[in-house]
């Protein structure tokens, strides 16, 4: 991933050296596991332990030499080892090493993105209540329909965050996986018990059955859910864009002193930071498809995957720490404009208490239709000539007590019950 979207801590999770220090964690594991078998001599482990190194720079010149990352990782390492070197990647093939170090990466990066995404979630949750009653107008189609709250509206991004939040967690639970069957899964080379060692060594659970790879339906869960965390960032971004427009500007997001929205136009403040999140989240979805098309290898294992896998893994990974980042920032820091809020309510003259009208004709013994048409034409006319609602009702159907109509408390009773649920999430 480009730097600019690449925050540091999630960033070195995926730089060369870690790469290789993750390789040198199994294979190390695996010289101790092979010891203590009795196959591979104690004192080559311990040698092993304490000699085997690297540089990033000898293993990719020994690459131009093998033409295979693995082969000349191990080259190096053994020669930093010395005689007892022979025995770094005993009975091992590279996807042992590969994905079993895969699997330690992604783990690290998960701390990170289950971190982001918890921070996410709570910086809405307190906003929701923030605002629980701060009344706004609910839009369907983009068109209003009837008041809301904006606390409300937040309590839907938050709960979704909070969904986001369990779809990660299962997905990194999932990868935390790795093998050491051999070439065909059939530990020909290497016995079960290694591999147990390893994995309890490591901190990983066994592949019950691998291939010459750790299946890759683990790694497209993980992906989609990336992908659909993307998608929940988005509907959040898209929302604030929305409330940007000057039309509306019921919401702005943070605006720092300094900063400049147009070149040309020193009166812009431009959604920037929720724009990016939108289109960022259509490379999140555009990886998690290659995720999907990585399932399907030859037999046991080609390598049509792992191309892929080393940029979409490292960069959704990145990109969704990034983009999490971005909307915390705007949850905690956007201005929320309370009396804007209250404007607009007023734009369609009152006919958004509609349904409230058409219910009470109902009530009052007339037909549905009947008063679905009263209703309509009168609420139609409000908006279109800029004329009160309820003056129009109060003329089309004196019998109505409008002061119970035209109640927006009546839109807040049963919100209480819901921002209980809310107030859980912070458990």
């Amino acid at each position: 991933m480009i730097p600019r979207y690449t925050r540091p801590q999630i960033g070195a999770v995926w730089t060369p050296q870690a790469k290789f220090e993750s390789w040198l964690e199994v294979e190390l594991a695996a010289t101790e596991a092979w010891a203590a078998e009795g196959v591979v001599p104690g004192e080559a482990a311990g040698e092993a332990r304490k000699k085997a190194s690297f540089t990033v720079e000898e293993v990719e010149e020994r690459e131009k030499v093998t033409d295979h990352d693995v082969a000349a990782f191990v080259d190096v390492v053994a020669a930093s080892v010395g005689d007892h070197g022979r025995w770094i990647h005993y009975g091992l093939t590279s996807s042992d090493v590969l994905d079993t170090a895969l699997a330690l990466q992604l783990r690290r990066a998960g701390e990170i993105l289950l971190a982001g995404a918890r921070a996410y979630r709570d910086a809405l949750v307190e906003r929701a209540l923030e605002h629980r009653d701060t009344l706004c107008v609910g839009r369907t189609h983009g068109v209003h329909a009837e008041p809301t709250t904006f606390g409300l509206r937040l309590a839907g991004f938050a709960f979704e965050a909070d969904r986001n939040v369990g779809r990660l967690t299962t997905a990194f639970e999932e990868l935390a996986f790795g093998k050491l069957s051999g070439a065909v899964g059939t530990y020909a080379s290497v016995p079960p018990a290694v591999e147990t060692r390893v994995m309890e060594r490591l901190g990983l659970e066994r592949e019950d059955v691998a291939t010459q790879v750790v299946p890759r339906d683990r790694h497209a869960a993980l992906l989609a859910a990336i992908a659909i965390a993307g998608a929940g960032l988005e509907r959040f971004a898209t929302e604030v864009r929305n409330l940007q427009r000057t039309e509306v500007r019921e919401v702005e997001e943070p605006f720092a002193a300094g900063q400049k929205g147009s070149s040309a136009m020193p009166h812009k403040r431009n959604p920037i930071r929720t724009e990016r999140i939108t289109g960022l989240a259509r490379v999140l979805r555009g990886y998690s498809q290659a995720g999907m098309e990585n399932v399907a290898l030859w037999h046991e294992r080609d390598i049509s995957h792992s191309g892929a896998e080393r940029v979409v893994l490292p960069d959704a990974t990145i990109l969704l720490d990034y983009m999490q980042d971005l909307a915390t920032k705007v949850a905690v820091g956007m201005t929320v404009d309370e009396e804007r809020m209250r404007q607009n309510l007023g734009i369609t003259h009152g006919a958004l208490f509609s349904q409230r009208a058409l219910t009470a004709l109902v009530e009052s013994g007339m037909s549905r239709d009947d008063a679905y048409r009263v209703v309509q034409e009168n609420a139609q006319r409000a908006w279109d000539t800029g004329t009160e609602f309820r003056g129009l009702l109060a003329e089309a159907t004196p019998e109505l007590d409008l002061d119970a109509v035209f109640d927006y408390g009546a839109y807040l009773t049963h919100l209480p019950e819901i921002f209980e649920r809310l107030e859980a999430l912070r458990a």
